[in-house]
C-alpha cells in the first residue's frame, strides 16, 4: 500500500456500531464489563481508548512498524524511552537537539544517574568513539533542530545491531512521509505529533513506534503506569491531520526549497541551513534516507546579533512569531531565546547556534506571499 493510501486508511476502520467512516471520539473514562475481566478490549482509558488505539495503529503503519504508542506530548514520549534505562546507564545523544530534550536529559535524568554524552553525529565515528560497555541508548535527531544536521541512521544501526544498545530516532522534522528510521535499522521512532503529523497547531501529543514486541511491551507498561496519555479528542484531531499529511508535506517541501534559495542569495543573510543544498554537510545521506528535504530552514544574519534577529522576526506578517513548527501556517522563531533557551549559551555556540540564528517552519501559503514577507522583514 502506498503512503497516501495508508495515510487515509491504514489502522482505521468504520465504526462497527454505526458505520461512521470517521473514527468516533470515545469520550469515556471507563468501560462496562459483564463480569470481572470480561470486556470488549477496553477497561480504562488511561490503559486504552478506541480513538487512541486507531491512531496508534495508523502511526505504526506510516512508520512501517508493528506497534504505536501515543503520549500527552513529545516530551512524554521521550520520558518513556529514558525510563527504559537504569542509573549508571549511558546515552549518546546528538549535540544539536531540541531544547526540551536537552532539558529533560540534563535536569531530570542526569540527577537520577543516567549519563548523557552529546556528540556531533554528522560524523558517526564520533559516536563509535563514545560507545562503551555502559552504553544503552543512542538518541538521534535527523534533521536536527535547529542546525539541520543530517545523521546516517543506517550507519549508526551497524553499531547497535546484535547488542543490548537501542537506537532511537526523533523523526519529527522529517515526518513519516519523508523518512522511516525503522527501515534503516532504528529500534524506536519518536514523533512530536504536535508538529507535521497533526499539522494544524491544535494538538499537543507524542508517539513512539517500534517493530519489537518485547520493547513495545516495556514501553506500553511505562505508558500505562506513568499515565502520560492523550485524550480522545486530541487523538481524533491527530487522525484527521494524518489524512492530509502527504499532501501537506509536498507543499511544505516545495515552498521551503524556494525560500532556501531566496535566502541564500540575500545580501543580509550569512548562512542558510537546509539539507537540500548540494553542499550541505551529509547532503548525500539526506538524499539516501529521505524522500525530500522537509519544510524547516534555519539561517544566520550577517549582522550577527540577537537584536538583529529580533528585529527581523518582529516584522513578519505572514510568518507568525511563535513556538512550535509543522503547522499549515508559516512560523518563525528565535531558538536562542525560545525553543533552545534551556541550553547554556556556551553549549549552543559550540554547535553554531548563534544569537542571530532564525528558524523557519515554512507553511502552505502562496510562495509569493511568503517570499514577500521575508523580503520586507529582512529589509
Amino acid at each position: 500500500m502506498k503512503f497516501g493510501t495508508k495515510a487515509l486508511h491504514a489502522g482505521v476502520f468504520p465504526d462497527p456500531a454505526t458505520g461512521a467512516i470517521m473514527t468516533p471520539i470515545y469520550q469515556t473514562s471507563t468501560y462496562v464489563q459483564s463480569r470481572p475481566g470480561d470486556h470488549k478490549g477496553f477497561e480504562y482509558s488511561r490503559t486504552g481508548n478506541p480513538t487512541r488505539s486507531q491512531l496508534e495503529a495508523s502511526l505504526a503503519s506510516l512508520e512501517n512498524g508493528k506497534y504505536g504508542l501515543c503520549f500527552s506530548s513529545g516530551l512524554g514520549a521521550i520520558d518513556a524511552v529514558i525510563k527504559l534505562l537504569n542509573s549508571g546507564d549511558e546515552v549518546i545523544c546528538t549535540d544539536d537537539l531540541y531544547g526540551g530534550s536537552y532539558r529533560i536529559f540534563t535536569k531530570i535524568f542526569e540527577p537520577l544517574g543516567v549519563i548523557f554524552h552529546f556528540v556531533d553525529m554528522a560524523d558517526i565515528s564520533n559516536v563509535k568513539a563514545k560507545i562503551n560497555d555502559k552504553t544503552r541508548l543512542i538518541w538521534v535527531e535527523t534533521p536536527t533542530n535547529p542546525m539541520m544536521k543530517i545523521i546516517d541512521i543506517e550507519g549508526l544501526s551497524a553499531f547497535t545491531k546484535g547488542t543490548d544498545m537501542l537506537l532511537a530516532v526523533d523523526n519529527t522534522f522529517a515526518s513519516p512521509y519523508l523518512q522511516n528510521p525503522l527501515d534503516l535499522g532504528a529500534d524506536i521512532v519518536m514523533h512530536s505529533v504536535t508538529k507535521f503529523i497533526s499539522g494544524h497547531s491544535d494538538v499537543v501529543m507524542g508517539a513512539l513506534v517500534t517493530k519489537n514486541t518485547e520493547l513495545n511491551e516495556r514501553l506500553a507498561f511505562i505508558q500505562n503506569s506513568c499515565g502520560a496519555v492523550p485524550g480522545p479528542m486530541d487523538s481524533f484531531l491527530a487522525l484527521r491531520g494524518i489524512k492530509t499529511l502527504h499532501v501537506r508535506m509536498d507543499r511544505h517541501c516545495s515552498n521551503a526549497a524556494q525560500v532556501a534559495y531566496y535566502l541564500r542569495d540575500h545580501k543580509k543573510v550569512d548562512k542558510v541551513y537546509w539539507p537540500g543544498f548540494e553542499d550541505h554537510p551529509n547532503h548525500q545521506v539526506a538524499k539516501m534516507q529521505m524522500r525530500n528535504f522537509g519544510g524547516m530552514i534555519s539561517f544566520n544574519l550577517r549582522s550577527d546579533t540577537q537584536q538583529a534577529a529580533h528585529n527581523v522576526i518582529s516584522r513578519t506578517k505572514v510568518f507568525a512569531l511563535a513556538e512550535s513548527l509543522g503547522g499549515v501556517e508559516s512560523l518563525v522563531g528565535h531558538p536562542a531565546t525560545m525553543t533552545h533557551a534551556a541550553i547554556p549559551r556556551e553549549e549552543r555556540m559550540k554547535i553554531g547556534l548563534s544569537d542571530s540564528l532564525i528558524r523557519l517552519s515554512v507553511g502552505l501559503e502562496d510562495i509569493d506571499d511568503i517570499i514577500f514577507d521575508l523580503n520586507q522583514a529582512i529589509g
